[in-house]
């Protein structure tokens, strides 16, 4: 088996250009929220804050809290056994617990942490399915009270502070790499 990395990190903090940095160095990635648009486009619903929110919280419910480790265990061993892997978005405690188990010391984990400030405003400035300050926030709260999102990144494998420049940022993803 090959690395894999899940990159955690609230909403707005970057974990979305971790993995394409890594995807650009020949990583698979896996989107966690991909999950949640197919489920949507299947049930012939608007990509929307709310419906994505909607059937999260559905998802958990019909699968329990590790559903979407569940739903994408089975792509993440078919990739590693011939690429390196990039997780993005692992979000629950539930996730981690069962993807940690399958793939134990071959997953490391690296939490992308940013001022509250900065990923509002990244948030409402960004072009795909960009939040107001009042949805992002809504968002947060959902995702720690409901779905257990701070305990994968509180314990992280890595952190890495994102609240400067990209090059900044690159550079850090760069020595964890390296020692990964």
């Amino acid at each position: 088996m090959n690395k894999i990395v899940a990159i955690v990190g609230m909403c707005g903090s970057g974990k979305s250009i971790a993995s394409d940095i890594l995807e650009k160095k020949g990583f698979q990635k896996v989107y966690f929220g991909g999950v949640t648009l197919e489920k949507l486009k299947e049930k012939g619903l608007e990509v929307t804050p709310e419906n994505e929110k909607m059937m999260r919280e559905k998802l958990r419910e019909d699968l329990g809290m590790g559903a979407f480790a569940k739903i994408l265990l089975p792509k993440i061993k078919e990739l590693s056994i011939e690429n390196n892997v990039v997780l993005d978005g692992l979000y629950s405690w539930e996730e981690y617990k069962i993807l940690n188990e399958e793939l134990g010391k071959d997953m490391k984990t690296i939490a992308i942490i940013t001022d509250k400030k900065i990923r509002y405003k990244r948030l409402t400035e960004r072009e795909i399915r960009p939040l107001t300050k009042k949805e992002a926030k809504e968002r947060d709260l959902a995702e720690i009270e409901n779905i257990a999102k701070a305990p994968p990144i509180a314990y992280a494998d890595y952190f890495i502070l994102n609240n400067g420049t990209l090059e900044e940022y690159e550079k850090r993803l760069e020595e964890i790499i390296k020692q990964i």
